[in-house]
Parts: C-alpha cells; structure tokens; sequence
C-alpha cells in the first residue's frame, strides 16, 4: 500500500513538469539504449531491456508515458511497423523461398489452423461459451512479427531458419486477418444483430477481411513499382534511403487512411523490390535499413512495453491460462506437423514453433475491434467484448516477453546464430 502511494505521488510530480514531448523521447532512447546492451550480461535479447523501460516508465510505475503521450507518439510505432514489414518483404526471395519448398505454406496454414482450433476448443471447453471462444481461436493465429525480426537482426542469424521465420511472422498475419473477420462474422449471427437481410449482411460482411487483404496487395505492388521506377535514375546510397523513407511513410499513411493491413501492404512492397530489382541496390536498400532498424526498435519496444500494465495480469485468471497453453500448443503443434507434412529440414521442423510466439499490437487490435462492435449487441455482446480486451492484453505481456527470448533459444540451437 506504501508503494503504490509513493509511486502516485512520484506520477503526480512528473504530470506537473509537463515535460516535452521530444525531452522524453530523447531520455528514453538513452535509456532504452543501454537497458538493450545491459542484457548482454544475463544472455538476453535487447528487446527485453526495452520493454522493461516501457513498463518501468509506463503507468504501472512512474508515469511518465500516459495514455495521452502513447497517442501522441502512435505514428512512431506506425512507422517501427512498417519498416519491420518492408524488411520481412525484402528476406523473401522467390528463389530462397523456393529452396524450402512448398512445404512453409503448409507450415503457415497448420500453425495458423491448429492455433485458431486449438483456442477455440480449449476455451470452450472451460467457458461453454461459443462466440466468446471462437474469437479467442479467431485472434490466436495473430503474431507479433516485430520481436522475431528484432532478435534475428541482432544476433545476424542466416539459415533455412530464419528464412522460414521470415516468412511465417510476414504473411500468418494476413491470413490471421482472413480467418479473424470470417469468424467475426459469424460470431455476430451467433449472438444475433436484429440486421435485415441476413444473407446480404453476412455476405458483406465475410467480403471485408478478404477485400482487406487484396486492396493491401494492391497498395504494396502500386508502391513497389512506382519506387522501382524512380530508383532507375538513383545511383547514391543516402538518395536511395531517403525516397524509400518517404515511400513507407506514404505507403504506411495510405494503410492507415484506407484501413488496410500496414504490415502486409509493406511486405508486398517489400517482396517485390528484392524479387525484381538488382542486387546492387538491395544491398545499399538493407545497409540503410539496419542503420534505421535499431532505433526503431528502440522506441518501438519502449512504447510497446509502456502499454503493458502490470496490474493486470492478475486479471489474467484460468481463462488467459488457458489461452495461453492453448495457443503455445497450437502454433507449435502445427508448425511440427506442416513442417513434417511438408518435408521441411530438421531445424524448421524442431525449432520454427519457439520462434513464432510473440503476440502484441495486431491481437490486441482486433481485440479492440471485437469490444467496439460488439457493445452494439447488447449486455451479452459487451460482456464478451470486455472478457476478450481484457485477456488479450494480460496474455500479450507473457507472450511479448518470452517470444523474443525462446526465437533466440531456437536460433541458436539450430546453430544460426553462435551467442
């Protein structure tokens, strides 16, 4: 009780300094910077420094980031997300891809499948509640993608590996978003939304998340082939990162507007550029990039970890247990068996599920969407609304932090990376 009026009073002192924003942006970039090297000691990935700073210096404890801070800095995890999406986009290479064969859209579609099946049955075997467990199953397949490109990128992992985690954290979210908005749907008839024309209004509805997904293709390719044209007369390293900043802006803005999927729509752009232009470029394209990336992940994971309150993971209760397992089980599962299914080597088959783990800002989206449209369905709708907001945020924080560090357990016992 003693600390949490000392912790009230210290939140009320830094609301009255009302510090700049830029003031706090530039402290915790220090702060994230060296929590990320102090890692190093105890054989931790980065990421995990940064996120401590988050929640040491969200409002679970000093108060510094609020709610109305994390608005006003939304775009920097806008612009985090779009850079990790770009550079997913650019480690998939037809060629490299086609190496481990077609089985990674086995292991996509299991690990995807076997998550949603997985959490939808083990919630409803606990709760009788179908809508409520359908959507939990519906959110599961949704992956964080920022914290397994984070870990790659920091210990320079390359193999088959890191090639098939590449590809599964870039497009399981696309496909999450298809299987999420066909359940949401049907969810909503569940509980009964009194529309007419049901037929219609199910049909409408069912086309969203597919219409989603293909304006987000279209957005990545219309991007990706207007950069390749003006990259024809670029020649300098520092003009190339410039434009190709100001493209993922744009294309990352235009996603944001239109309500697509930033994550794919940059990913698409991303996969073009490096199955259609020479190598050459795409080396001065990643040199540039993993100037930038650091950063990103800095303030990235500092916001991330900001959002994470502590004092509700007690919420959690044996329904966020049971997701938990369950979706652990699931993805990993599925992964196993596509892998086997689909003939992949030794290493996908034993280690991809560790490294697929890390849930945050897209469960949590959805989520949100969940709470917002189906509070219109009366007290029942806003009771599984409330149940779902709550458990998915209190599940990200064990997902968000023992994601990063099992991707780093698998690389390294598949022997991509050596520390």
């Amino acid at each position: 009780m003693q600390v949490l009026q000392i912790l009230m009073a210290g939140q009320d002192i830094l609301k009255n300094l009302s510090l700049p924003s830029l003031l706090i942006v530039g402290i915790i970039t220090v702060l994230g910077f060296y929590a990320g090297k102090s890692m190093r000691w105890v054989r931790m990935p980065p990421i995990i420094g940064f996120m401590m700073i988050g929640v040491i210096i969200g409002p679970s404890f000093i108060g510094i980031i609020g709610e109305s801070l994390r608005e006003q800095l939304s775009f920097i995890t806008e612009i985090a997300l779009g850079f990790v999406a770009l550079s997913i986009g650019l480690e998939l290479n037809f060629r490299s891809l086609k190496e481990l064969g077609s089985g990674i859209i086995i292991i996509i579609l299991f690990e995807s499948f076997f998550a949603f099946f997985a959490v939808a049955g083990g919630l409803y075997l606990l709760t009788r509640n179908l809508p409520l467990s359908l959507l939990f199953g519906a959110i599961a397949p949704a992956s964080a993608p920022a914290g397994t490109v984070a870990v790659i990128h920091e210990y320079k992992a390359k193999g088959n590996l890191t090639k098939a985690l590449y590809a599964v954290v870039g497009f399981d979210d696309g496909l999450g978003i298809i299987i999420f908005g066909f359940v949401a749907a049907f969810a909503r008839r569940m509980i009964g939304d009194g529309a007419s024309g049901a037929f219609y209004g199910l049909f409408s509805t069912l086309a969203l998340p597919l219409k989603e997904v293909g304006l987000s293709i279209a957005a990545g390719s219309l991007a990706a082939f207007s950069f390749a044209f003006i990259l024809r007369n670029l020649e300098s390293r520092k003009d190339i990162f410039i434009l190709i900043f100001a493209s993922v802006l744009i294309t990352t803005g235009v996603s944001i507007r239109l309500h697509l999927s930033l994550i794919l729509t940059n990913m698409i752009y991303g996969i073009i550029l490096v199955n259609t232009q020479q190598h050459a470029v795409l080396q001065k394209i990643r040199e540039e990039l993993s100037d930038v990336l650091p950063l990103l992940f800095i303030l990235f994971f500092i916001l991330a970890g900001s959002n994470l309150q502590v004092l509700s993971l007690p919420s959690l209760g044996l329904v966020g247990i049971v997701y938990i397992i369950s979706r652990t089980s699931g993805l990993m599962g599925g992964a196993w068996l596509g892998a086997l299914i689909g003939k992949a080597d030794k290493n996908i088959r034993q280690y991809l599920g560790m490294g697929i783990l890390s849930q945050a800002g897209v469960a949590v989206g959805l989520a949100l969407i969940v709470k917002h449209e189906f509070s219109e369905l009366g007290s029942y709708g806003a009771q599984i609304g409330s149940t779902l907001i709550t458990s998915i945020t209190a599940t990200c924080i064990f997902f968000e932090i023992i994601g990063p560090i099992l991707t780093k357990i698998a690389l390294k016992k598949s022997g991509e990376i050596s520390f």
